[in-house]
């Protein structure tokens, strides 16, 4: 099987991610971290504690945008910053598209985790869910 992984594409004003991997768990783990490597340095976090996370989506745009949303709640609401990311499963079922996602980290330190940039939302621009042999997402984060 192929390499996951993640990297940052060109935008004038805000940051616009690629994600991929081999499946389509992979492409989401990898845009989970790469929305916590914009708030901090994901290095710097340690895998302490540990948070379920669900999203469910009409589609599977929506369930990015879910599971996106989800995770910067996560950040906004408990100051949780995540280094390590299990997608368990992205499965449909009765028209509804549903993910499952073990979250691992540690609340946020400023004075041992890097300020990242501030993220505003997430956003349906220039999103695309690209199913071939490498499953890539693409989304822009609006800082």
């Amino acid at each position: 099987m192929g390499e996951s992984g993640r990297r940052f594409l060109e935008h004038m004003s805000d940051v616009y991610v690629e994600a991929y991997g081999p499946t389509m768990e992979d492409a989401f783990r990898e845009a989970g971290l790469a929305l916590f490597d914009v708030i901090s340095d994901t290095k710097d976090v340690n895998p302490k504690l540990e948070r379920e996370v669900y999203a469910e989506g009409f589609d599977m745009h929506s369930l990015l945008y879910n599971w996106l949303e989800q995770l910067l709640l996560l950040f906004e609401l408990e100051g949780f910053l995540a280094s390590s990311i299990e997608v368990h499963a992205i499965e449909k079922s009765d028209d509804v598209f549903r993910i499952r996602a073990t979250v691992k980290g540690e609340k946020f330190d400023p004075s041992r985790h890097k300020h990242g940039i501030g993220i505003k939302s997430v956003t349906y621009a220039l999103m695309e869910i690209i199913d071939e042999d490498v499953k890539k997402v693409r989304f822009v984060l609006d800082i």
